[in-house]
């Protein structure tokens, strides 16, 4: 063992998830159901002293170099804890006194630990177990309200979930047989005297099961449906926290076990990032829905977070547009669906129409986040995503980085769709009804994310770092 696995304290944000997850079953069942929310504070302290940790722990591995402590593991632990402390603040109101509130709060974590997994694991074995961690709560998440639309959504996200995650299972089995081992050090030394078509089949497997948790193509199916239909609070959660794990883990494989490889998986993820940011935009043209619209922008969004991806270990830039670009997606995300939650009665675009009349800052707030999705200066997505062309142009990828900024271009116009109605039209009848502390969350988002654009330098400063393991022969790790 090295120093790392005899010091505790450097997994504590995970270890005070978990063991928030665990307590908060135990107090959920002792409880009045007045006092559940007790549950929801506890989960919201685990995520706060989760991220003050975080900030604080040194570099290195766990677990036998099964889990690592790095730059990725560190950001993607912020990120994921700080969106989902917003998840669960932005389902206080809906939950307060539910009979099942206690299990919901418990459900997000044990879902936000298996993202925290993913993103850090550095073994094929712990990357299976991370995946099925961070799958099976979000299927009882989605469907959490046990209506017609929200079965129909856990059931659609179960199913595709399901198959996708055998396929995992089994490129993870042919790498293993490939490279006669399961830890990254290993591989990244066997993988390359491997067959590279046994390698090849290995690699798509395991990708379609990490593009399902990211929820790009292949794997994207399930996005519209299990947004639409679950509650805003978790179709937030769903398009922001699993994501981050998901391609945080991809950037690990591709600048890892892959790097030295003759499979040529730079042009794969090219060709489905590609797809992603194409098909998201134009399924998201017509949409009228704003939840399904969200559901498909966060498609197109997995296509732009993939391509710091392809030229992972390639391009200089590669990590820490990767890592910038997940922090303002979620910030950029969860503030447009603050404004969803805000607004509980208003379900489609419509019903948006004189939103700037009536709450002047939660349409502002609507603009921003919106805006920040095109990637508008001086939101932090624009910052993001010029980084992730950059690196593609860095990495020899200049068609991808053009496609990219079409895709951009285009995506305006669904976005503008729903700013207009919004801005310039007039309500006919009634006030329009808000959640208070949805409200602020959305105003705070906003201005994160705004802020998060103009601190861009000192951030991205402090992402940069080697990544990859060094590798290990076979022989001497036996």
């Amino acid at each position: 063992m090295n120093g790392m696995d005899e010091n505790p304290l450097d997994l504590l944000p995970e270890v005070l998830l978990a063991a928030s997850a665990v307590l908060g079953l135990l107090l959920g069942a002792w409880l009045p159901r007045a006092r559940q929310w007790m549950v929801g504070a506890l989960a919201g302290v685990a995520c706060a002293v989760g991220i003050a940790t975080a900030t604080t722990a040194s570099t290195g591995t766990a677990f036998d170099d099964a889990f690592a402590i790095d730059p990725v593991t560190t950001t993607s632990r912020i990120v994921i804890l700080g969106a989902t402390l917003l998840v669960l603040a932005l389902s206080t109101g809906p939950l307060r006194s539910n009979a099942r509130e206690s299990e919901f709060y418990v459900l997000v974590q044990l879902a936000a630990l298996g993202a925290l997994m993913l993103a850090g694991a550095q073994d094929l074995l712990l990357l299976a177990a991370a995946y099925l961690l961070a799958s099976v709560p979000s299927y009882v998440l989605a469907g959490f309200r046990k209506d017609a639309a929200g079965t129909e959504a856990a059931l659609k996200y179960y199913v595709v979930g399901a198959l996708l995650g055998v396929v995992m299972l089994g490129g993870i089995t042919v790498l293993y047989a490939a490279g006669r081992a399961s830890a990254y050090p290993v591989l990244r030394g066997a993988l390359p005297e491997a067959p590279a078509g046994l390698v090849a089949v290995g690699l798509v497997a395991l990708l379609a099961g990490l593009l399902f948790k990211a929820g790009g193509v292949p794997g994207h199916f399930w996005v519209p449906d299990a947004v639409q239909g679950s509650s805003a609070p978790v179709a937030a959660f769903l398009t922001t926290v699993p994501k981050i794990g998901a391609l945080a883990a991809a950037y690990r494989l591709a600048a890892g076990p892959l790097s030295d490889t003759d499979v040529p998986w730079p042009a794969l993820i090219a060709v489905l990032s590609a797809a992603s940011m194409t098909l998201g935009n134009l399924a998201a043209f017509f949409q009228t829905d704003v939840k399904r619209l969200l559901a498909y922008s966060t498609i197109s969004q997995v296509g732009y977070l993939l391509m710091p991806v392809v030229v992972a270990g390639r391009a200089d830039l590669a990590q820490q547009a990767l890592l910038f670009y997940l922090a303002a997606y979620a910030l950029t995300n969860l503030g447009a669906f603050a404004v969803v939650c805000a607004l509980p009665e208003a379900r489609t675009i419509e019903d948006y129409r004189g939103l700037g009349r009536r709450r002047p800052a939660l349409a502002a707030s609507l603009i921003v986040c919106l805006l920040g999705l095109v990637g508008t200066p001086p939101t932090a997505v624009f910052l993001g995503k010029l980084e992730a062309f950059s690196a593609a142009f860095d990495g020899g990828y200049a068609w991808l980085a053009v496609l990219a900024a079409v895709n951009t271009v285009a995506s305006l116009f669904y976005y503008l769709r729903w700013i207009a109605p919004a801005v310039t039209g007039r309500r006919s009848s009634g006030p329009i009804a808000a959640v208070p502390t949805a409200m602020l969350l959305a105003y705070g988002a906003a201005a994160g994310s705004v802020v998060l654009g103009l601190m861009a330098g000192p951030v991205l400063g402090l992402l940069d770092g080697s990544l990859p393991p060094e590798p290990v022969e076979l022989s001497s790790a036996n």
